[in-house]
């Protein structure tokens, strides 16, 4: 899994500060060329990322369908969250606020941050919103606050920033709250299923079983499951298959591992069984996929 630093060079280029900066956030304007250019980064990202869209059009694939775009939208993407950017306009312009899952933000809480990620999801079953354009506006110029100050020289620009993405924070909680004035999805399904994502990566690699998820959240195998069926009309096992085989997948390009070593990382039983569960997701062997 890529950390946002490992990312970004491929993402941003040569546009990244040489100094002030703590890798634990960035924010920037984006066009046509760089969001296509995030499809040359295999794996995922560690990382929550907002991308709202001022101009132009973008189509993604998203958890097996396309999904387009366009100006005042709200996308956001969480750790995990598979997506490859499939056509922009032309003219396509935005602004992505990006923020390591790796690195501790303090103020608002982590908690917050996976909240605000996944209201999209629990709520309109995609990861996008329509907001309203004074508030699309808005955030805008924020991010724009954000990014002039990760590329100035204040001598607080650390503590600057950190207040600056808390407010954003807020905003973005305000903009979510005007544009879902119905709950589709009740609290408490929503609660059960932000819990269960923001368990996975840190569990994913040790323990690939429904019980132990379910355990943590103090409920039964039976109502996780279909708590996160009703959110995204997909399974626990699913969700962790993905985990897993994204990882998988990033190890083999990025490490020295051996396919043995990845396999035992992975918690598999045995090398056979890793090769015969990448094999099933992927098409590939891990050796082929590796030589690919």
């Amino acid at each position: 899994m890529y950390s946002l630093k490992e990312y970004l060079p491929t993402f941003v280029g040569d546009d990244l500060p040489e100094k002030g900066w703590d890798n634990g956030m960035y924010c920037l304007e984006t066009d046509a060329v760089k969001v296509l250019r995030s499809n040359l980064q295999r794996g995922f990202v560690a990382c929550f990322a907002f991308m709202l869209v001022d101009k132009g059009w973008m189509t993604i694939r998203y958890n097996g369908r396309e999904l387009t775009l366009h100006p005042n939208d709200l996308y956001t993407y969480s750790p995990g969250l598979p997506i490859d950017v499939i056509a922009t306009s032309d003219d396509f312009h935005g602004y992505c606020l990006m923020a390591d899952e790796r690195v501790t933000i303090e103020a608002p809480s982590v908690h917050d941050l996976v909240h605000l990620a996944y209201l999209p999801i629990v709520q309109l079953h995609e990861p996008k919103q329509t907001l309203a354009a004074d508030a699309a506006q808005h955030l805008m110029a924020k991010m724009q606050e954000i990014i002039s100050y990760i590329h100035s020289d204040h001598i607080y620009k650390g503590e600057v920033l950190r207040m600056l993405y808390s407010i954003f924070l807020l905003d973005l909680q305000n903009a979510q709250q005007r544009a879902i004035r119905h709950r589709q999805t009740p609290q408490r399904v929503e609660e059960i299923f932000i819990g269960f994502i923001r368990l996975l990566p840190r569990h994913f690699a040790e323990h690939h079983d429904i019980p132990f998820y379910a355990d943590q959240l103090h409920i039964s195998t039976v109502y996780l499951s279909r708590v996160v069926r009703q959110v995204t009309g997909r399974t626990v096992v699913d969700y962790i298959n993905q985990m897993l085989l994204m990882e998988a997948s990033f190890l083999l390009q990025t490490s020295p591992m051996t396919i043995t070593q990845i396999a035992d990382r992975l918690h598999f039983a045995d090398t056979p069984s890793f090769s015969k569960f990448f094999l099933r997701l992927k098409g590939q062997s891990p050796r082929e996929y590796r030589e690919g």
